[in-house]
């Protein structure tokens, strides 16, 4: 049975599915702008370290960095539609390979291109991200995304983060504007 949570709102996968360690990542919106425009968006992770800093570049996993330096993190590859059902982007993690210094991840929404397109987080419908038990496809928990993001092109969507050695999963949904290099400026 899948958990719904509600921005800000914390589970411990550990609680809700004991030993688990391959779980599958995804991602999925409804996007087109007032001109009938697709528009791209994208999905990154940061892999965090305990200075709240992205500790070298191959922790930083993204369409042009599929995989991380610890092998822990694969990016499915790049989705520039969002068309039909279903996740648009995956992202695979497995916890038991993840880096000791690795204290956090986040999940990270872009629109490629915002600024020239003039596009933002206002014309994007029916985002969320979900996390599934890779051993077995059951969904353990989903956020769905609201649509109060008129002035952003970035959405801090989500993190995976460790408490008392267990993996936890947080909804944040925290907007940004200045695409994917104003938020690698907080985390670099």
């Amino acid at each position: 049975m899948s958990i719904n949570l509600t921005k800000s709102s914390s589970i411990s996968l550990e609680k809700i599915a004991p030993s688990l360690q391959n779980i599958h990542v995804g991602l999925g919106w409804d996007a087109e702008d007032s001109a009938g425009n697709e528009i791209d968006c994208d999905v990154s992770l940061f892999m965090i370290d305990e200075n709240n800093k992205i500790p070298q570049d191959g922790f930083f996993v993204f369409y042009n960095n599929l995989k991380s330096a610890d092998g822990s993190v694969v990016h499915q590859g790049d989705n520039r539609t969002g068309e039909g059902d279903g996740d648009d982007e995956e992202i695979h993690v497995d916890l038991s390979l993840v880096h000791p210094d690795i204290v956090q991840m986040m999940f990270i929404v872009t629109i490629h291109d915002a600024d020239t397109n003039n596009q933002n987080f206002g014309m994007v419908e029916n985002a969320f991200i979900r996390i599934l038990n890779k051993e077995n496809n059951e969904e353990l928990c989903r956020y769905n995304l609201s649509n109060e993001f008129n002035d952003v092109d970035s959405v801090q969507i989500a993190r995976l983060y460790k408490y008392d050695n267990q993996w936890h999963f947080e909804a944040l949904a925290d907007g940004y504007s200045g695409g994917l290099g104003a938020l690698l400026g907080i985390y670099n």
